[in-house]
């Protein structure tokens, strides 16, 4: 009797009488691509899922303050708006029965009605993933430019249906938190000579440069300005897409300097504020276990933190 006791007291089962629950278990729901599940890169460099994503950051100091709250985390690394809406992702259909992210996790929502808290989402990140090449080595790092149009045009397409069905599913009252993206490829600066003069010749291991190749340019210095209004067009789309759904909408582009292009005053390195938060952030300038786009666990706090001021 005294261990059951103790039990029902330490879970907060059962009320006074032993018959009703004192406490009513709660759910934060986290949804989305590899970030959400904390990929990072292990010691041989292959991306690997770990426990210090920012959703686990952010459940952590969830519980904190609600020991009642349990943590679903229900995203799947390679996921992008279009597989979240159809599958398409082979582990990923996998992991949800052969469905789709989105239906598994309206199915999540109704069987849960009235006790999911919290809702968080990142998606969008991996309409362009499969647009930049080169980032190991060979000849140097380019980027498909129609590739980027096409994953621009799905994300502007997209996201309002993800957002709908997202607000549908969970109701007018649960809280449901996306957030922007911060620019990772912005560190393929780093990785080819000539990057300091676009104008002149090509060092050896350089694509070609800005204009030589029609819907291919290498990702160096001179891509830069292209790389931040691409990132501009996606975050806009994300921002406006989930506002029209009552969907509040972490900064993580402000929280990483992505647009920030100037060099502080206090700089010992001479890089941009955007470029070094990328280098001190993510595995991008990593020399053992990079170049990866994924953060490392400051950079999962930031995000974090982005999402943790918007929820409390």
């Amino acid at each position: 009797m005294a261990a059951a006791a103790a039990t029902a007291l330490a879970t907060g089962c059962v009320g006074g009488d032993g018959a009703e629950p004192t406490t009513a278990q709660s759910y934060y729901l986290s949804l989305g691509d590899s970030l959400t599940v904390g990929v990072q890169p292990d010691g041989n460099g292959t991306p690997q899922e770990t426990p210090d994503g920012y959703t686990d950051i952010l459940y952590r100091a969830l519980y904190d303050s609600d020991s009642t709250l349990r943590h679903e985390r229900m995203g799947c690394g390679g996921e992008d708006t279009t597989s979240f809406l159809e599958g398409g992702v082979p582990h990923c259909d996998e992991q949800y029965g052969d469905t789709s992210q989105i239906e598994a996790a309206e199915d999540f929502l109704s069987e849960h009605a009235g006790r999911v808290d919290l809702v968080t989402l990142t998606i969008g990140g991996n309409n362009f993933t499969g647009c930049v090449a080169g980032l190991d080595g060979g000849t140097g790092p380019t980027v498909d430019t129609a590739c980027v149009d096409d994953g621009l045009e799905r994300v502007e397409s997209e996201i309002p249906e993800i957002a709908n069905r997202l607000r549908t599913a969970a109701g007018p009252d649960t809280r449901i938190v996306a957030m922007t993206y911060y620019n990772p490829f912005l560190a393929a600066q780093l990785l080819g000579g000539g990057a300091e003069d676009p104008d002149g010749p090509a060092a050896p291991g350089d694509g070609p440069r800005l204009g030589e190749a029609e819907g291919e340019l290498p990702f160096d210095a001179s891509l830069a300005g292209y790389a931040t209004d691409v990132l501009e067009q996606l975050n806009e789309s994300l921002r406006s897409g989930f506002a029209a759904e009552d969907i509040a909408v972490a900064d993580v582009e402000s929280a990483f300097d992505s647009l920030d292009g100037g060099v502080p005053a206090d700089s010992s390195t001479g890089m941009p504020a955007n470029l070094r938060s990328v280098c001190d952030l993510t595995w991008m300038c990593d020399a053992d276990r990079g170049p990866d786009i994924h953060t490392n666990r400051a950079g999962a706090q930031v995000i974090a933190t982005a999402f943790e001021e918007l929820v409390r």
